[in-house]
């Protein structure tokens, strides 16, 4: 008998915000998946959870994730990755795939969900919703994301300027994750549009590491890569 595949959102940092589902998953699950560092030191997901655990209670399957545009070897290693959980589920195991947020919310669980489907469409999945780093910011700047009739968009930042001050045009309030990166052309939009009064910067919220900025303190700032910000005119 298989085991089934489960997707776990374990919550954007504070392991109390995982739900009740997602915690009996994990008790239940004799095969813990998590993304693991090349290097080997645990992924930000483990961390989340470790505090549920004593080593060595549970099977821990750490999955290298390439950071590489190169179409071969990503498919290389993406069918590495899912024959390894395969592995444990011919087994009858169940395989619980932790992820921070939610696991359908760019998540890598969503390609691992999709190869496998592909690959071993007889597998059981399941998916178990978690709090995304969107909600967790919310909370922590006591910023409402919506009233009303008001547009929301949750969008990747780039760097495209136009494009991103158009996506502040067209809606009340921006959630612009993987922030970092461009963080010096969006203060620049910012600025253009008068707003930068009007958004704030989150890494890693609601945990421990957490860290708050004003929009204004960030010209030239190096950013964590678990870094957002909330724009709410």
């Amino acid at each position: 008998m298989l085991g089934t595949l489960y997707g776990l959102g374990v919550g954007p940092g504070d392991p109390e915000l995982i739900t009740v589902k997602a915690f009996r998953k994990l008790k239940e699950s004799p095969v813990i998946a998590y993304p693991k560092k090349q290097k080997g030191s645990k992924s930000y997901a483990h961390r989340i959870i470790d505090v549920y655990f004593q080593p060595n209670e549970k099977e821990m399957l750490g999955l290298v994730f390439p950071m590489t545009k190169d179409a071969a070897t990503l498919e290389r290693k993406w069918s590495e990755t899912v024959e390894n959980v395969w592995e444990k589920l011919q087994e009858g195991k169940d395989v619980a795939f932790v992820t921070e947020g939610d696991p359908l919310l760019y998540s890598t669980f969503i390609h691992m969900m999709r190869l496998m489907q592909e690959t071993h469409p007889e597998v059981p999945i399941e998916v178990v919703p978690g709090i995304s780093s969107i909600n967790g910011a919310a909370s922590r700047l006591g910023i409402p994301l919506a009233d009303g009739d008001d547009h929301v968009a949750i969008v990747p930042a780039r760097d495209d300027y136009e494009k991103m001050k158009k996506v502040i045009e067209d809606n009340d309030c921006v959630i612009f994750i993987k922030v970092a990166k461009v963080i010096d052309l969006m203060l620049e939009v910012l600025r253009e549009l008068d707003l930068l009064h009007k958004a704030s910067v989150v890494t890693k919220v609601t945990s421990n590491e957490e860290i708050i900025w004003r929009a204004d303190e960030l010209d030239g700032a190096e950013l964590e890569y678990l870094t957002l910000m909330v724009v709410r005119k």
